[in-house]
């Protein structure tokens, strides 16, 4: 993995843990030398707005963003990113986004303009495909969290998030054994779950007395992996890593 970065310090994370193996190092130079911009936030910033048109697409290097959505003066979350996410390339089709992009702490990014796309498209035929496999991954994402809300309790969706994020961050090597950190705050998990703060922050009183899990100020620590899993009714098939779901050969290069 350290080599990898070392290599492509932009896009190293790219697919890693999924199908990263099925690209060759030269599809892997071409992504890396196709970040034509990158820039470092220390805050919170807007990369993109609803309806806004859209001409480049980002590449997560470092930190976290989250898709959110107002409707009746509130917020939701519908969606986390994590580095090594290709963030809006569904942006490249559709030009104009339903919701705003923005990241929750410190980020660092890359941008790939639509014209460069456009070209990959036309001479990279597998890569493009593999374009095409990350946007999917974020639609079997959010198709997950729509059958959650509708299935589980508060302290369960919570659970449920903090399983799938600490299982994105194992496979891009950003997760402790004990848990993971993010900027994420109480408010933030209450988007995210469709609930309100004061439910929240009963949710999350009642998995720490539980024993299941604790967040303290991003920080999520959790002494057994599989219990919080099994609270959160958590099956990481959907994230195409290993499991039933794992691409192997499928889609390498011929």
């Amino acid at each position: 993995m350290k080599a990898e970065l070392d290599r492509y310090p932009l896009t190293g994370r790219f697919l890693m843990g999924r199908l990263r193996h099925a690209m060759g190092e030269r599809e892997k130079e071409i992504l890396e030398t196709s970040i034509e911009e990158c820039e470092e936030f220390t805050r919170p910033h807007r990369f993109l707005s609803r309806g806004e048109v859209c001409e480049r697409s980002t590449m997560l290097v470092e930190g976290f963003m989250v898709r959110t959505i107002y409707e009746n003066d509130r917020r939701y979350i519908v969606g986390i990113q994590v580095p090594g996410d290709f963030v809006d390339l569904h942006a490249f089709a559709l030009k104009r986004l339903d919701h705003d992009l923005v990241s929750i702490g410190p980020a660092k990014v890359g941008y790939v303009r639509h014209d460069r796309l456009r070209d990959l498209m036309r001479s990279e035929p597998h890569l493009s495909r593999l374009f095409w496999f990350s946007t999917l991954l974020d639609a079997a994402i959010h198709r997950q969290w729509t059958l959650k809300l509708g299935q589980l309790k508060a302290n369960r969706r919570v659970a449920h998030l903090f399983s799938e994020i600490w299982c994105r961050l194992d496979m891009i090597g950003l997760s402790r054994t004990n848990g993971f950190r993010t900027p994420l705050t109480q408010a933030d998990l209450a988007d995210m779950c469709g609930t309100t703060s004061i439910h929240m922050n009963r949710s999350l009183g009642e998995l720490r007395r539980s024993g299941i899990a604790e967040f303290r100020r991003g920080l999520v620590t959790a002494g057994d992996r599989d219990q919080l899993e099994r609270h959160g009714d958590f099956d990481a098939d959907y994230l195409y890593g290993e499991g039933m779901l794992q691409v192997g050969d499928e889609l390498q290069p011929h």
